[in-house]
């Protein structure tokens, strides 16, 4: 049974870099409500893995991409992308007010309907040049 609603849980390759480039556009042109209303009501978010701090919920989610979002201009640029099953994980890059550039790796799962339920980021200091 388990083996049923897991097959009935994957997405195919390009319906999930949709879902990943979906997410980065709306990071880089969206607000953090926009970006928050991608998550499924009840989705986690820890950025970056480690840090203690896990949100939880859109509200949480959303009060995370705001901290961003007063940052100034935001651009992303997909790297590297690897897919399985209902979820993918990514390399890209974020450029931040033209001043900084991030290069985190992503996991996400999402659901039936391609709301992300998870999203892990993984980068540390070394993973940060200035501009």
């Amino acid at each position: 049974m388990a083996a049923c609603s897991l097959a009935a849980m994957s997405h195919d390759a390009a319906t999930l870099e949709s879902f990943v480039k979906r997410y980065l556009d709306t990071v880089a042109g969206g607000s953090a409500a926009d970006v928050a209303a991608l998550y499924a009501d009840d989705a986690t978010l820890e950025d970056p893995v480690g840090s203690g701090e896990v949100h939880i919920g859109r509200q949480a989610i959303e009060g995370f991409y705001k901290n961003m979002e007063a940052a100034g201009s935001i651009g992303t640029e997909l790297l590297q992308f690897r897919p399985g099953g209902h979820e993918a994980a990514f390399l890209f890059a974020i450029t931040i007010a033209g001043a900084m550039r991030i290069e985190p790796m992503e996991v996400m799962t999402f659901d039936a309907e391609g709301n992300i339920t998870s999203m892990k980021a993984y980068w540390s200091a070394a993973d940060i040049t200035q501009l």
